[in-house]
């Protein structure tokens, strides 16, 4: 049932920084969300590789870590537990884990590949947007083109992955300037069930919400998630997914950078570095506006 949290690669969220153009904000909406949709895909090809602090929070309390893409994949690292450096077990577990990681190719491979589906899935994901969904205009705000979305009855969702996506209502801006998807907002309005409920079911009231941000002249960046999704799996099993996440202090890496490379930039950062960080990226709790 990955299917369930497959909306947390999405490209998509919002900016306080929008700017606002006349013949922008005039624009279909349908032919927007197209433009937009090219624009994403493109940089999706071609974007850099960043360093960056999350902090995430969760029913288990809170959780600091430093983060480093590669064109292998993103590697992280946890420097922080509800705030404080981790106890001397845990941050060696932190660094075995990272030096095994350096010394198998076979774990570089399983971390290369994984990251080559996730990159193929928000692309697929992507392409759905144009023709999955019917859009009504919203207004603007700050600058931003404000668009609501809900179900193309038109539309037909093949896999379970897309049936997931096509199920959400919800609402979208747009920095009409740069045509970048801005902030995405989904929510499932009625229980989706599949095999009449038997094989699996994602449950009425689930959401999601991602922001975005510009940091560069040609990249942007997930800055706050929020993905509440629930239901049954096979056997009716009971499947989750709970993530709150804010990320911050953004730096552009060398498109070049390996993954031995990453792992040294990782272990030259100490908890008071951390700490600071993790102050300066504070997350405000987003409250699902419904």
């Amino acid at each position: 049932m990955r299917v369930l949290w497959i909306l947390t690669g999405i490209l998509a969220a919002a900016s306080a920084s929008c700017a606002a153009q006349t013949n922008a904000a005039a624009e279909d909406p349908a032919k927007l969300v197209r433009e937009v949709v090219y624009n994403e895909q493109h940089d999706h090809d071609g974007h850099g590789y960043w360093r960056y602090w999350v902090e995430h929070r969760g029913a288990h309390g809170a959780r600091t870590e430093e983060q480093v893409e590669t064109p292998d994949g993103v590697l992280g690292r946890m420097l922080l537990a509800n705030g404080r450096p981790l106890d001397a077990g845990s941050a060696q577990a932190e660094e075995d884990r990272l030096r095994e990681l350096v010394n198998s190719p076979s774990e570089q491979a399983r971390m290369r590949q994984a990251y080559a589906e996730d990159e193929k899935r928000i692309g697929r994901i992507l392409s759905m947007l144009p023709d999955a969904f019917v859009y009504q205009d919203g207004g603007t705000e700050n600058g931003c083109r404000h668009l609501r979305y809900a179900p193309n009855p038109r539309y037909a969702a093949r896999t379970i992955e897309a049936k997931v996506f096509h199920a959400l209502s919800g609402e979208l801006w747009i920095d009409t300037r740069m045509k970048r998807m801005t902030r995405l907002d989904g929510r499932l309005n009625d229980n989706l069930d599949f095999g009449m409920g038997l094989l699996g079911r994602v449950n009425r009231g689930s959401w999601f919400r991602l922001v975005r941000a510009q940091v560069s002249a040609k990249d942007w960046k997930t800055s706050e998630l929020e993905v509440h999704m629930s239901g049954r799996a096979l056997f009716f099993k009971t499947v989750g997914r709970e993530t709150s996440e804010v990320r911050g202090g953004f730096q552009e890496l060398p498109s070049s950078i390996s993954v031995a490379q990453g792992v040294g930039l990782l272990e030259r950062t100490d908890a008071k570095t951390a700490t600071f960080a993790a102050a300066r990226i504070a997350p405000v709790a987003l409250v699902e506006t419904r």
